[in-house]
């Protein structure tokens, strides 16, 4: 198996199992957050983080095009403007837009996939912006993008959990 091969792969699986939790969530609980502790996110922005968490880094990634405005870097940012507080962070406005953004998403991720060649992914060495002291092959920054994203599938799987809806192991492995 190749990069292309397995990172095909883990994103159809990704995006498939995450969709299904997407369709259990409902609009009256976007606001709902864990009462206890603090800097949660509410489920409408833990959804539109999970959403939208492989295109843009995918194509981040490939082309060194972060999205930033004009004139700016991300070493322009402050720590908190790269890794913002959760009440900062965008939400949705209906499971329904979270699921368009996913789908969207995969979308974009499997494209800017598509686009790279497999000596690329193998072997073009980068640095994450947000830890310039450490270059990993291309492909593996996309692996982790993915770790990231199941990360928020499972955290989605405990919000739907703590909220009482019918959730169980099959659910967040897609059985």
């Amino acid at each position: 198996m190749n990069w292309t091969e397995l990172l095909t792969a883990e994103l159809d699986n990704l995006y498939r199992v995450t969709d299904a939790l997407f369709e259990i969530a409902d609009d009256g609980a976007l606001e709902w957050k864990p009462a206890t502790g603090e800097n949660w996110m509410t489920m409408g922005q833990l959804l539109m983080h999970t959403a939208t968490s492989n295109g843009p880094g995918f194509h981040g990634f490939v082309t060194g095009d972060w999205g930033m405005p004009d004139g700016m870097s991300l070493d322009d940012m402050e720590p908190d403007e790269m890794l913002p507080p959760a009440e900062k962070m965008a939400t949705v406005e209906s499971v329904a837009q979270a699921r368009e953004l996913l789908a969207k998403d995969k979308e974009q991720a499997l494209a800017v996939l598509q686009s790279v060649g497999e000596d690329d992914l193998a072997e073009r060495e980068i640095a994450a912006p947000w830890h310039p002291g450490e270059k990993f092959a291309l492909g593996r920054h996309l692996l982790h993008s993915i770790r990231h994203s199941l990360q928020h599938k499972g955290q989605l799987f405990y919000y739907l959990k703590l909220q009482g809806k019918p959730v169980n192991t099959g659910h967040l492995w897609g059985m």
